[in-house]
């Protein structure tokens, strides 16, 4: 990335996606972590945009067609989705922080409008590719994927006025390792490419990069990152709501981010799922601090 470009931040911390409490947090985890001390100091000029106003129920959770807060997810995401166009419009790298993953819906609205061809690496434990039909537990933020595609509830789909957002073939998952049945069936439907931790294991996280970069060099004209804490391991990332045992390591997935700045093909990134009532001393956003800071290009030497 040029260390000219700004970086434009903003915090979504929503907690309405899922039912643990405490995601919301997040963005006020990262910031405590220092992640904007850490981007300045990188030679970036920052523009932190606080956070966006989060809908909350007045008459408690409302279940619709089994989606959870599905009008709170809805506004929400439209207001995300209104500053992150707004943001591109300006020429800001932008940097989301979350928040459960069901903040992509609206991310990805308003940064897909601005690329022919978006393409998304969903660096997370699970494809979220659920639908209403399909979910075990009626939780939003494991649906933004399906979403994006053009698959579920109407209203999500038009958040930004268009649908789908991004085409199956764009999108890239990396360290996935807990995957519904539904959503298998879907992956292979689509042919949307996986790399699960077997694959990381056998080939090794530079052979995955590597693939991942040349796959959506060749077809997409800007690249979103959407890094879920839980693709790393609990022993490195112990504060996120849904843990997986078994995840990408510390160290594999400094290797990606700094593979990714190398390649200069992310043009926007969101950091989500971090819990500080799940964590230990603010490590997990510690971790995400430091990913960031190597996605935007710091090195060792």
């Amino acid at each position: 990335m040029n260390e000219e470009k700004k970086v434009s931040i903003v915090g979504v911390p929503m907690d309405l996606g899922q039912i643990r409490r405490g995601v919301d947090m997040g963005p006020s985890a990262l910031r405590y972590a220092g992640l904007i001390e850490e981007i300045k100091s990188l030679g970036f000029d920052v523009q932190d945009y606080g956070d966006i106003h989060i809908h909350r129920s007045t008459t408690g959770t409302d279940q619709e067609q089994n989606l959870k807060n599905l009008q709170e997810v809805i506004k929400t995401s439209e207001e995300l989705c209104l500053e992150l166009d707004e943001i591109i419009s300006k020429g800001g790298f932008p940097l989301v922080l979350g928040g459960d993953h069901s903040i992509s819906i609206g991310s990805i609205a308003g940064i897909s409008k601005h690329y022919k061809e978006l393409g998304v690496i969903w660096y997370d434990a699970h494809a979220d590719l659920n639908t209403a039909e399909t979910s075990p537990s009626g939780n939003i933020h494991g649906m933004p994927l399906a979403t994006n595609i053009g698959l579920g509830h109407p209203y999500l789909l038009n958040i930004g006025g268009y649908s789908p957002k991004i085409k199956p073939e764009n999108i890239v998952i990396v360290g996935a390792r807990s995957i519904d049945e539904g959503e298998k069936a879907l992956i292979s439907e689509m042919g949307i490419k996986v790399f699960t931790m077997h694959e990381i294991d056998r080939k090794g996280m530079t052979a995955v990069m590597e693939e991942t970069i040349a796959y959506l060099k060749e077809r997409t004209d800007g690249v979103h990152l959407s890094l879920d804490l839980d693709a790393i391991d609990p022993v490195d990332a112990p504060g996120v709501g849904t843990p997986v045992l078994g995840g990408v390591t510390y160290r594999e997935s400094h290797l990606a981010m700094e593979m990714l700045a190398e390649a200069e093909i992310i043009t926007s990134a969101e950091f989500v799922e971090i819990n500080p009532i799940l964590d230990n001393k603010n490590q997990t956003a510690d971790v995400a601090t430091e990913l960031v800071s190597s996605l935007l290009g710091k090195k060792l030497i």
